[in-house]
Parts: structure tokens; sequence; C-alpha cells
């Protein structure tokens, strides 16, 4: 049982392709609200991470998508693609949400998939540079929802790698 205070294990780093369905598993565990959430598979291709999502865990009272658990998605995806990517690069470093905001486009009226990319397309080679240099630091990134070829919701986050103390782990 997770107590409030107590930081949760960390996942040990990949020795090759990040297993998705394990670091969601861990990520239920790490976060308890995840479980609620809907999320059904995970892929990640070309520094896009994407999400298939269920819209039954995530209605509101008019039997569409309900805002704050779309917004919690956005947030929370942004901050896995950061942490994905960071243990793509053989990192375990804490990462955190800095400033976030969502434009809400239609309603979500059915099962839905979420992409989250970059903002920009230096952002990688800025956010590598910036780790080499500072130990630390930040990128910007844009997620979008669709609900079939329905444009949604589209939603930005900046999110901070904060600085390690001995956190890379060996591969």
């Amino acid at each position: 049982m997770r107590k409030p205070g107590v930081p949760h294990p960390r996942l040990p780093l990949p020795e090759g392709r990040e297993d998705l369905a394990a670091f969601h598993a861990w990520l239920g565990d790490a976060i308890p609200m995840v479980g609620a959430l809907g999320i059904e598979s995970m892929s990640m291709h070309n520094h896009a991470l994407t999400w298939q999502l269920a819209l039954r865990p995530n209605l509101n009272d008019k039997g569409t998508g309900f805002g704050g658990a779309l917004s919690a998605q956005t947030t929370l995806q942004g901050w896995c693609w950061v942490t994905l990517w960071l243990r793509g690069q053989g990192l375990a470093r804490d990462v955190v949400v800095a400033e976030a905001t969502q434009r809400f486009l239609a309603p979500v009226n059915g099962d839905y998939r979420l992409v989250c990319t970059p903002s920009e397309g230096e952002g990688i080679e800025q956010l590598s540079q910036a780790l080499a240099e500072r130990g630390k630091g930040r990128i910007a990134l844009t997620q979008k929802l669709y609900c079939g070829d329905a444009f949604c919701l589209e939603a930005h986050g900046s999110y901070a790698v904060l600085a390690g103390r001995d956190q890379e782990q060996p591969r």
C-alpha cells in the first residue's frame, strides 16, 4: 500500500527496447489513478507516444469526455514521454510538469487516441544539451486528442528534468 511522502521504487532501466506493457503496469502501481484513466495501450514511434483510451471511465454528466480526466491524461502522457525518453538514454531522473494548458475543440464522444510529440523540432537536442551541460533541463511537448478523425483537444506542457544525484542506473 502506497504511503504519502514515500517514493515508489523506480522501474529498472531497459536493456534494449522499452517494454511499454511493463512500463504501463509499473505506472499503474506508481500512480494509483492511472488504473482509472482508461489507457488501453501505448506505443512509441518516431518520438511520438500514442495512447489508445476508452471513453467509458472518463465520462462526464453529458455523456462525453470529462475535461478534468482529459487534462490529467495529457499531463501524465507528457510526463511519460519525458520519462521514457530519459530511460532510452540510460537515465533514471525525476520529471515534473512545470506548466500545462489545454484547449478543448470538440466533444469527445467515443474511444479516442492521444498523441504526444515535442513541440519544437529541436526540442530533443536542446534537452540533451541542457542535461549534458547543467544536469537538468526542460522540454515543451504537445498532446493532441483525436476521436476518430475529429481533432478534439490540444494541450501544451513544459516538463522539467531535475538534476540527478547518482540516479543514472547502469544498464
